[in-house]
């Protein structure tokens, strides 16, 4: 069995606020691309979080890949309990959904939110709970992944835990390889 963390940049900090997002999709082909290549190389398990944001968007790709890899399987951790319960309707009935589709959710806490201490935890969990880690991340661009990407720096200076970040360098790639392929016509949804 081979378990991976995805994680990275949210929603906001990308600048992506919309389904039709033309950076959204190229994000999204990017991870297809990236998990497909996990997944052939043994992953199973794909671990995130529910933030929105990269969190979200790997599970909705991931499903989209069940069909291909029906051995995939999709757990969600969230840090504590009631998470996300002081967002907004729309983006809590969107945890909702997510959440309804893959095939393990649990808080990695069971209190709500109370102390960064449980962040520290799911850090912790996240780390001790998978065997590599794709961040999508660009240290030159920093937004709240710079904490789980210390984690796993710090956690890797004592075990071994690979590290796939996909930075802006890649999305960049990603977007001229995904703009060509609708020039062409081969570009699919």
């Amino acid at each position: 069995m081979s378990r991976l963390w995805v994680t990275g940049y949210r929603s906001y900090e990308l600048g992506v606020f919309g389904t039709e997002d033309k950076k959204l999709l190229v994000l999204k082909d990017a991870l297809r691309k990236v998990l497909i290549g996990k997944i052939e190389n043994g992953t199973d398990w794909l671990i995130t979080g529910g933030q929105l944001g990269v969190e979200q968007w790997v599970i909705e790709v991931a499903l989209t890949l069940r069909d291909e890899y029906p051995e995939l399987k999709i757990a969600m951790m969230t840090p504590f309990a009631e998470f996300g319960n002081n967002w907004n309707e729309a983006n809590q009935a969107q945890l909702a959904s997510i959440m309804s589709r893959t095939d393990f959710h649990e808080p990695v806490s069971a209190q709500p939110y109370h102390s960064p201490q449980q962040l520290r935890n799911y850090q912790e969990f996240m780390l001790t709970h998978t065997d590599e880690a794709v961040m999508v991340y660009d240290l030159e661009v920093e937004g709240k992944p710079k904490y789980d990407y210390r984690a796993i720096e710090k956690f890797q200076e004592q075990h071994t835990y690979p590290l796939t970040m996909v930075d802006m360098e890649w999305l960049q790639e990603s977007a001229n390889e995904y703009q060509e392929n609708l020039n062409n016509g081969s570009q699919f949804e």
